[in-house]
């Protein structure tokens, strides 16, 4: 029966835990996707939620297991046996298994891996142990299909059915050589539909793209978008095939990046979530906060200098918010379209010549309207030519500078390896802030100087 997922059927799985009603738990629960029964769990505390999984079949269990949140599913296991691990992590893709077991304790972890009833699986979560998490090795799955290229299409297809048994999604069968290199590929259609002696090398197809196992996951992210592929294989320096990478890790990977960006952006130096501990969010928060605080302290001064301007035409501390916020947001604007640019990997440095150009027309037909209509407002309102002036003058230029800083700085940063978002937030903000206001105190002295 379907179920929706609200507080009031919350509150009756809370209550039929209480009341130990399997029945009730399993007849509502059963049918649930995987995804749907982990937002169920995240409602419920550690030992109503083993109560839960005890009751579903264990390949459901491992599922959501894979599903939970690394902080969540620490806590949970807590409460587990290594036996009882165990019997999870044999039914689980050997990538899912990794990150599980990457997680515990370095005993527990052995004892786990020493219960498991399929030694095949044992071999290949020891082998994905061996590699870094953020990389293409720490990523693939070690299941999949492939088939030698001196093979009848007979015996490819008696191969794949012995494979697909532990394989839940396939989209392509590798091929290989008698030393496992990567040689090709062939599609499932173009098997079924040859002859059943002909050979694998004979229809297999060389177009196949691959990627290192020491390749950062930034590089898959990369590939995988650039060809739209769903799965990639995965070799070592000699071209050996050692597993694949499919498109639902990759949409993790994705997801995890696009945060961590996101929070780059805002000012926020770690990776946090709202139910991080105060010590760890303000931890976060507070470096970009102190910088924020110090460039403010600077902006003020700096006005300082320029204090006997602004006492002689006080109508000149008016236009500082006008100035700072222009400027910021032009350097936010133009940062993150350059950034958009380097998280798609597309080649920055060729054209270099012709993108500046391209920046440099869009900055001044930006600046020359939102001067035209500072000085037009302001001389409506104040009816002060060299105030108008002044301020049209010096927006013309922060527009122009702000551009430029926002094009420039995430180029910079990325080119000696630190995270190009950085630029789009706070950096770019307090920066802009500064040269703002001294491009716009500095043509206030020297036009009412002339004058």
């Amino acid at each position: 029966m379907q179920v929706e997922i609200t507080r009031e059927y919350i509150e009756e799985v809370e209550q039929a835990i209480e009341r130990r009603d399997k029945d009730y738990i399993l007849g509502t629960m059963e049918d649930m996707h995987p995804a749907d029964i982990t937002t169920v769990l995240y409602e419920l505390d550690a030992n109503e939620s083993r109560f839960v999984l005890d009751i579903l079949p264990a390949e459901l269990g491992s599922e959501i297991l894979s599903d939970l949140d690394y902080d969540v599913r620490s806590e949970f296991l807590d409460n587990f046996t290594s036996e009882e691990v165990a019997r999870y992590v044999n039914l689980m893709d050997s990538d899912d298994a990794v990150d599980i077991l990457n997680e515990m304790s370095v005993q527990t972890r052995e004892e786990v891996i020493a219960l498991l009833e399929n030694e095949e699986k044992a071999a290949a979560i020891l082998d994905l142990l061996h590699y870094e998490e953020d990389c293409a090795g720490g990523l693939m799955a070690k299941e999949l299909i492939k088939v030698n290229l001196n093979w009848r299409v007979r015996q490819c297809i008696d191969e794949i059915r012995r494979q697909a048994e532990q394989v839940e999604r396939f989209y392509t069968v590798y091929v290989v050589d008698n030393r496992d290199i990567l040689v090709g590929r062939v599609s499932v259609k173009k098997l079924l539909l040859s002859k059943d002696d002909a050979q694998v090398r004979d229809i297999y197809s060389e177009d196949v793209i691959s990627i290192e196992s020491y390749k950062d996951e930034s590089e898959v992210v990369s590939v995988m978008q650039r060809y739209d592929l769903e799965a990639i294989p995965v070799v070592n320096i000699q071209g050996r095939l050692l597993g694949r990478i499919t498109i639902d890790d990759m949409v993790d990977v994705m997801q995890e990046q696009a945060e961590l960006s996101r929070q780059l952006m805002t000012g926020i130096t770690e990776n946090v979530e709202e139910d991080d501990s105060v010590l760890r969010i303000s931890r976060a928060r507070l470096p970009w906060l102190v910088i924020g605080m110090v460039g403010g302290m600077l902006a003020a001064q700096f006005m300082g200098i320029f204090e006997a301007d602004i006492a002689l035409l006080p109508a000149l501390a008016l236009f500082v918010p006008l100035i700072t916020a222009t400027g910021g947001n032009v350097g936010i604007q133009s940062s993150s379209i350059i950034i958009q640019t380097l998280s798609s990997n597309e080649v920055m440095f060729d054209n270099l010549g012709k993108r500046f150009l391209k920046v440099l027309l869009v900055a001044l037909f930006n600046a020359a309207i939102i001067s035209l209509l500072v000085f037009s407002l302001t001389y409506l309102f104040r009816r002060d030519v060299p105030l108008s002036l002044v301020v049209s003058i010096a927006l013309f230029s922060v527009v122009m500078l702000a551009s430029l800083m926002g094009t420039i700085t995430p180029m910079v940063l990325d080119k000696f390896g630190i995270n190009p978002a950085v630029a789009a937030g706070p950096f770019i903000t307090t920066a802009n802030d500064l040269l703002g206001l001294a491009i716009y105190f500095g043509v206030a002295h020297m036009l009412y100087s002339a004058l």
